[in-house]
């Protein structure tokens, strides 16, 4: 199976969370140059002890073969130097991946992307040739604590 990525919009991505452009906002700000405050562009309502992590994540083939959601918390991915590609899909009852359902969305660097609890993602892709670290967001060890992670079906992907 092969998908196509994705380019990132409120609408395309709104069943799976949200983002916010961090690096050029394009919203509303308080002062002006030289200090602009952009104030509340996006909400993460995980409401606990915060814990950021950073994934390198070097280029490799554009497959799919495990994924992962958890069911209490939203994930935050924030890529820092480079493009990314990530893939979402809604979680089903019984922890089986619907592989017709994925989507893959390509991210700009700089861009927050919240993604709600119970939505299939796991580490993002480099779009270049270079690795890319992202900072990662969770309530602290919820890679111990909710993390359903299996292992399915390759799918592939093309940008």
């Amino acid at each position: 199976m092969t998908k196509t990525a994705k380019q990132l919009t409120l609408e395309s991505f709104k069943k799976y969370g949200t983002y916010a452009n961090m690096i050029n906002p394009d919203t509303i700000f308080l002062g002006e140059r030289p200090v602009e405050f952009f104030r509340d562009m996006i909400q993460d309502d995980n409401q606990v002890t915060a814990s950021f992590s950073i994934c390198r994540v070097e280029p490799r083939a554009k497959e799919i073969e495990v994924s992962e959601y958890h069911n209490h918390a939203n994930e935050t991915i924030f890529p820092i130097d480079g493009d990314i590609y990530i893939h979402v899909c809604h979680a089903t009852a019984d922890d089986k991946v619907a592989l017709d359902d994925f989507e893959v969305f390509f991210v700009p660097k700089g861009t927050l992307v919240v993604i709600r609890p119970g939505v299939w993602h796991h580490a993002p892709h480099a779009a270049g040739n270079s690795p890319v670290n992202t900072i990662i967001m969770l309530p602290e060890r919820t890679y111990k604590n909710d993390c359903i992670v299996i292992e399915h079906e390759k799918i592939s992907f093309n940008a």
